[in-house]
C-alpha cells in the first residue's frame, strides 16, 4: 500500500495506491467475486440437500470412504475428508503464492506499510478467540475450549466478493486493506493449524517430505521459463512432486493442507533469468485460481456446510443453548470489528500513522464488519476442533454460517450508503479529469 505523506514525519494509513496497483487489485477482486459466488452456491446446495427428506443420501455421500495405502500412509478417507485435506491443499497452495508475493513485492514487503494490516489481523484473531474462551469458560470449559480458533479466520473469497459487489466505489486502499488483512489472517490460521492441531508428529514422514519439496523448489527456480511457457509441464512434473509431498505431510500428522502452503512458498515470485516481467508465482496463480475457486473450494463448501437445521425430530434448543454456537457467532460479528478497529486505533494513537483524508473511520468500520465473514478456514478448523461425530461440530457449522451471514448483512447495510457517497464524489472528480484521461489522483501517485 503506497504511502502518501501528509507531512515530513507522518504517513497515511490508507493512502491512495498507484494506478497499476489499482488495476491489479481490481483483477483480484473480480476473480474473488466469481469464486465467492460459486462458494455460496456450493454451501446453499449442501444446506438444501441436508434439510430435505432425502438428507441421509447427502450424509452417506459425505461419509463414503475410499482410498489406497501409499508409502505406508493409509489414505482410506471419507469424501468429506478428501475435500478438506486434498482439495483445500490447492486453495492453500494459492494462499502460499499470494503470501510470498506480498512478502517479496507487495504490501508486506515494506514493514511500515505492513504494520497496520498485520496488527489489525492479530487483533482480529485475538479478540474473537478471547470472546469464545470467555463464553466457554462460563459454561464449564473442558471440551468446549477446543473451538477457540474457529471464529478467528476471515474468508478471503467470501468477504472480498461481498465488498466487490457492494463497495465498488469505496477507496481502493480500503479494499487492499481487507485483502491484505485476510491474507495475514490466513497466515495466522495456517500456523494455528500446523501447531495446535498436530497431535502425533511423525518425524520420519516429515523428513521424507523434504525430498519432493527440495526437488520442487529446484525445478521451479531453475526451469521457471519452461514451466511458464509450457502449460502441460507443471501438471506432468510438478504435480506428482506435490502429491508425494502431500502424502508425506499427511502421514507426518500435520494437516495436509500445510503442504500446499509450503509448496506455494517454493515458487519464485520474480523471474529467475533477471529480466523484467511476470514471475512464475503470478503465472501459477492465474493458471490455477480457476481450479481452486471454481471447483476445489465449492466442493469443500458443499461437503462441509451441509447440516440439518430443520429436521422434524430435532429442535433448536440444543443449538441455541450450546456455548460453541454463541462463542462463534459473537466472535465473528463482534470480535472481528472490535479487534481490528481496536488494533488500528492503538496504532494511530501511539504512532505517526494516520487515516487518509478520503478514508474515514466509518469506512474502516464497515470493512471490519465484513472481516467477520469466516467460512472456508473456519469450517476446516471446526472439523479439526471437534471431529465429524461431535454435536458441537454440527452446531459450529450452523454458527459459522449464521455469523458470516449476519456479518455480511451488517457490512452491506453500513457500506452501501457510504459507497453511494463515494460514487457521487467520483462522478464529480471525473468531470475535472485531465492528463490524457487519467484521473489526477493516479497522476499524483505515480509521481510520488
Amino acid at each position: 500500500m503506497p504511502n502518501t505523506p501528509t507531512s515530513g514525519s507522518s504517513k497515511n494509513l490508507f493512502s491512495r495506491p498507484s494506478y497499476s496497483e489499482s488495476v491489479r487489485i481490481g483483477d483480484i477482486l473480480r476473480k474473488e467475486t466469481v469464486g465467492g459466488l460459486v462458494l455460496i452456491v456450493g454451501a446453499l446446495l449442501a444446506l438444501i440437500w441436508a434439510n430435505t427428506p432425502i438428507r441421509e443420501s447427502y450424509f452417506a455421500l459425505r461419509d463414503f470412504h475410499f482410498g489406497p495405502t501409499l508409502f505406508g500412509v493409509d489414505l482410506n478417507l471419507s469424501v468429506g475428508h478428501w475435500a478438506a485435506d486434498a482439495l483445500l491443499a490447492v486453495f492453500f497452495f494459492l494462499t502460499g503464492l499470494e503470501l510470498k508475493k506480498e512478502f517479496v513485492i507487495g504490501d508486506l514487503h515494506n514493514l511500515k506499510t505492513a504494520a497496520v494490516p498485520v496488527a489489525a489481523a492479530f487483533g482480529g484473531v485475538a479478540v474473537p478467540a478471547l470472546i469464545f474462551v470467555a463464553i466457554a469458560s462460563l459454561s464449564g470449559g473442558g471440551e468446549l475450549m477446543q473451538g477457540w480458533a474457529i471464529p478467528t479466520a476471515t474468508d478471503i473469497a467470501f468477504a472480498v466478493a461481498v465488498l466487490a459487489v457492494i463497495g465498488s466505489s469505496l477507496p481502493t486502499a480500503l479494499r487492499i486493506f481487507l485483502l491484505t488483512l485476510a491474507v495475514v489472517d490466513d497466515l495466522i490460521a495456517i500456523v494455528i493449524i500446523a501447531v495446535v492441531f498436530t497431535d502425533d508428529l511423525k518425524l520420519g514422514y516429515l523428513a521424507l517430505s523434504l525430498i519432493p519439496i527440495i526437488l520442487f523448489t529446484v525445478l521451479a527456480r531453475t526451469l521457471g521459463k519452461f514451466f511458464a511457457t509450457r502449460l502441460w509441464a507443471a501438471w506432468v512434473i510438478l504435480l506428482p512432486l506435490g502429491v508425494i509431498t502431500w502424502i508425506f505431510v499427511f502421514g507426518s500428522g500435520i494437516h495436509a493442507t500445510i503442504a500446499g502452503v509450503v509448496l506455494g512458498f517454493c515458487v519464485p515470485v520474480k523471474r529467475t533469468d533477471g529480466r523484467e516481467g511476470v514471475g512464475l508465482a503470478e503465472q501459477f496463480e492465474h493458471r490455477f485460481r480457476p481450479l481452486s475457486s471454481g471447483f476445489c473450494i465449492p466442493v469443500f463448501a458443499f461437503f462441509a456446510a451441509g447440516v440439518t437445521v430443520i429436521a422434524p425430530d430435532s429442535g433448536s434448543g440444543g443449538l441455541l443453548s450450546d456455548p460453541v454456537f454463541w462463542g462463534i457467532v459473537l466472535g465473528l460479528v463482534l470480535g472481528k470489528p472490535i479487534g481490528i478497529m481496536g488494533s488500528t486505533w492503538v496504532l494511530t494513537k501511539f504512532t505517526k500513522a494516520s487515516l487518509d483524508k478520503d478514508a474515514k473511520w466509518g469506512d474502516l468500520f464497515g470493512v471490519t464488519l465484513l472481516a467477520g465473514i469466516g467460512f472456508t478456514v473456519s469450517l476446516l478448523v471446526s472439523e479439526l476442533s471437534f471431529g465429524l461425530e461431535s454435536a458441537h461440530y454440527e452446531h459450529a457449522k450452523v454458527a459459522i454460517l449464521a455469523g458470516s451471514f449476519v456479518a455480511a448483512i451488517l457490512g452491506a447495510l453500513w457500506l452501501v450508503p457510504r459507497n453511494r457517497r463515494y460514487k457521487q464524489i467520483a462522478a464529480r472528480e471525473s468531470r475535472d479529469d485531465n492528463h490524457d484521461g487519467i484521473p489526477d489522483v493516479y497522476q499524483q501517485d505515480d509521481n510520488n
